[in-house]
């Protein structure tokens, strides 16, 4: 039969590290180079620090609940347990919007990686090519995947560091610190609107880190594996941000790197030259990166609708198991078509002037602190509701560390909706759009309680 219940559990623990990070690699690759056009090097340094304690502390708290539920579903599955069928609704849809539109983003500059070695090719039709590769090899086998997943994210870290020791000889720290205050030599007290302005960028540093919450059904050794694939990847991560921005920002007139989606090619054109082979091999070697997100964000997308429609939530077809695979395919073939239609949104929707990947950067930034939000409170409500709840790691700080990061997110939240409002409505229709179908169904819908829709460790 097609229809299954469940995942085959093939996950080690170096696979989920791998996941976790190549999940958020893509990051230090583009993205955060357009918080440097609103706050400016230094103001988006303190942005980042910021969202980098949040994450830290998030991480430590959801943790938690991963390795207590590990359920395909992830914060969906948290929700429903703690907070019922609405508070799920709430956390899948948003982290439906998360997983959803990041690919997009990804797979845009994965294209405008490649139009610097072939300026005839279009970089959308190079995205939709990314697209229909990687949605094919999810659907081959989630071990393939996983296993492809490891070798792109280490040779994307190998990459980062040869990019810091091929710009290293033109490191000059003035450069960075020049105009580092949204385009002013010293600190103003309006250069605060450019560091909360920047937020949605500095959480693209470690956006989708929480995927591998995703993979947990699959994993071999949920309760001992994801503590240290969460944790180790998180330190990786932070690293390699600093390092990136750092070098990056210190070659040169940093202005000329925001806005763009290939930061690090133009850094190191400042350097070495627009014809050197360095260039050229980062070109190249650099894609893995976007690939290495690119992959795994499919994988944790895919298994957020299974979940969903497995729940009742969604059309049961999207629950359906390739009966050779063993993968929920249909499922990852749905994320796609929204992502392809994302990548070529710009020819009939415009959000404020603003740039496509920046757009589509802030929707997925707006589902994730939705959920992180809506995570920390099932965290609360379950230590309280459920304290006999296999927990077989502990929130590390509770409840303090639970707090800040629910603090940090909603502040993030108010932020992205004071600075990103058109962007932002979009968001807010896009869910009341999927709470109406929640409400239309619900008389069909099997009813699904937590207990039936939760794999508990045993």
């Amino acid at each position: 039969m097609e229809q299954s219940a469940q995942l085959k559990t093939t996950l080690n623990t170096w696979q989920l590290w791998g996941i976790a990070v190549g999940l958020v690699i893509s990051g230090e690759y583009f993205g955060w180079s357009y918080g440097w056009a609103s706050a400016g090097t230094l103001g988006f340094l303190l942005t980042s620090a910021f969202v980098a304690t949040m994450y830290v502390a998030f991480i430590f708290s959801f943790t938690e609940l991963t390795t207590s539920i590990p359920n395909a579903g992830g914060p969906f599955a948290y929700a429903l347990r703690a907070l019922g069928p609405t508070g799920a609704y709430l956390a899948g849809a948003a982290t439906l919007v998360e997983f959803v539109f990041a690919p997009p983003a990804i797979a845009l500059a994965i294209g405008a990686y490649l139009h610097v070695q072939f300026a005839a090719l279009n970089p959308r039709n190079a995205a939709l090519i990314a697209y229909l590769v990687f949605m094919t090899l999810n659907i081959v086998g989630v071990q393939i995947a996983a296993s492809f997943e490891l070798v792109v994210t280490i040779l994307a870290i190998i990459e980062l560091l040869v990019f810091m020791a091929v710009v290293a000889p033109g490191f000059q720290l003035h450069h960075f610190l020049y105009k580092g205050w949204a385009g002013a030599d010293h600190y103003t007290p309006a250069a605060w609107h450019g560091m909360f302005a920047a937020i949605p960028f500095a959480i693209w540093f470690f956006l989708a880190i929480e995927g591998v919450a995703m993979a947990a059904e699959e994993a071999k050794e949920p309760k001992r594996s994801i503590p240290i694939a969460y944790i180790t990847g998180t330190g990786t991560l932070l690293l390699l941000a600093l390092g990136v921005m750092l070098f990056a920002g210190s070659v040169g007139d940093w202005t000329r790197l925001a806005n763009i989606n290939d930061p690090l090619p133009q850094a190191m054109k400042i350097v070495v030259g627009e014809r050197s082979g360095w260039l050229h091999m980062l070109v190249w070697l650099g894609l893995f990166g976007l690939i290495a997100s690119f992959h795994g964000i499919i994988l944790g997308y895919s298994r957020q609708i299974f979940a969903l429609a497995r729940a009742g939530f969604l059309p049961s077809i999207l629950s359906r198991i390739h009966p050779r695979f063993q993968t929920p395919y249909f499922a990852i073939i749905a994320g796609g078509v929204v992502g392809i239609a994302a990548i070529y949104s710009d020819q009939w929707i415009h959000f404020g002037g603003q740039p496509l990947t920046a757009n589509i950067v802030t929707m997925s930034v707006l589902g994730a602190i939705v959920m992180y939000i809506v995570s920390m409170i099932s965290l609360f409500v379950l230590r309280r509701r459920e304290p006999d709840l296999p927990r077989p790691f502990r929130a590390i700080g509770y409840p303090w560390l639970p707090i800040w990061a629910l603090f940090c997110a909603i502040i993030c939240m108010i932020c992205l909706v004071y600075y990103n409002r058109v962007v932002s409505l979009f968001f807010a229709v896009l869910l009341a759009v999927g709470y109406f179908y929640f409400q239309m169904t619900s008389a069909s819908r099997v009813s699904v309680q937590a207990q039936d829709s939760v794999t508990e460790l045993p």
